[in-house]
């Protein structure tokens, strides 16, 4: 049998194994987003989080040169170690208008309504009437569900 000192050894040392272990599986995470909201460059749904020393960005561009902007402010911050792993989206402004365009019209909710639509780098426009306030809200949710939509500007009015 263990004498309790014995024991309390035994146990002490196991916990102290254990600690890399433990920490390994739940790794320190910071939100820095806020410090890149500020570096120069364009990113949708920007997200920076440093995790035991590595900074991961997540985001999605249009120009490559837009995500390269946020690993050098990375560095300039001190940042040895930097996943960059912003996507980059092609800029299909015509396949964007049409999907806009197909959207619109298929929306039972959306009939009676007129509607003139552009898009200039994953920036919807959206001009036109609508019968009801409430479809101004439904036309944006279906825009903004378009994939590579960065985001969408409206000027609809009631007729």
């Amino acid at each position: 049998m263990m004498s309790t000192t014995a024991r309390s050894v035994a146990i002490a040392v196991f916990l102290i194994a254990l600690t890399p272990a433990a920490l390994a599986a739940n790794p320190q995470t910071n939100d820095i987003t806020a410090q890149f909201r500020d570096a120069g460059a364009t990113v949708d749904r920007l997200q920076v989080f440093e995790v035991n020393g590595i900074v991961v960005i997540r985001g999605r561009v249009i120009d490559k040169e837009q995500a390269e902007i946020l690993s050098r402010h990375a560095a300039s911050l001190g940042y040895a170690r930097v996943a960059n792993l912003v996507q980059t989206i092609e800029n299909h402004d015509a396949a964007m208008t049409r999907a806009a365009e197909r959207e619109l019209s298929l929306h039972r909710s959306l009939d009676g309504c007129r509607f003139t639509v552009s898009a200039d780098k994953g920036v919807i426009r959206v001009a036109g009437s609508v019968t009801h306030e409430l479809q101004k809200d439904v036309a944006s949710q279906v825009l903004r569900s378009i994939d590579g939509v960065r985001s969408v500007e409206m000027n609809l009015n009631r007729f």
